[in-house]
């Protein structure tokens, strides 16, 4: 899995790293995807910071979240799809890896943005795919980056043919 920084993705796509950013920001907590000891999945809430030019994930020490995290830094992130079925601003979908911040003059810039609950672990998000899925029409849209890649934008219509290429 090839991963990279927020920054990396805000430059590669400006406007689609826009649209997920603003889409993960609609509400303050998001579901976080680890994997347990032995590989089955965990699902927890999370809050995520955009800050610094990173995506930042914070945690408790000794969570089972960060216990997971730095056995394997592998995770996939889901914006809170919201309070009804509607999601008028699509899905949107975060996968990558988790590296763990402990650098002192990281973690005190991060504490002086944030003003996080003490005491707390500090993870950078580095996303590897980056997915957004939603309706135009009768179509379902997914858009899907992955570091080096153009943007890739296919439509799926409600019937049996295959997605295309838009």
């Amino acid at each position: 899995m090839t991963s990279s920084t927020w920054q990396d993705f805000r430059e590669a796509e400006p406007a689609f790293s826009d649209t997920v950013q603003k889409r993960f920001q609609q509400y303050k907590h998001q579901v976080l995807a680890t994997l347990r000891k032995d590989g089955s999945p965990r699902v927890t809430g999370l809050e995520v910071e955009f800050r610094l030019d990173d995506m930042w994930l914070g945690m408790m020490p000794n969570s089972r979240k960060a216990l997971d995290l730095r056995r394997d830094p592998r995770f996939a992130l889901q914006a809170n799809p919201g309070p009804d079925a509607e999601m008028a601003h699509g899905d949107v979908r975060i996968s990558g890896r988790a590296v763990e911040i402990t650098d002192p003059a990281v973690l005190a810039r991060f504490v002086e943005a944030v003003t996080p609950p003490q005491p707390f672990l500090l993870f950078r998000a580095e996303p590897a795919e980056v997915v957004r899925t939603g309706l135009d029409g009768d179509d379902l849209v997914v858009q899907v980056w992955r570091p080096g890649l153009p943007l890739r934008t296919l439509r799926r219509g409600n019937d049996d043919s295959p997605p295309r290429e838009a």
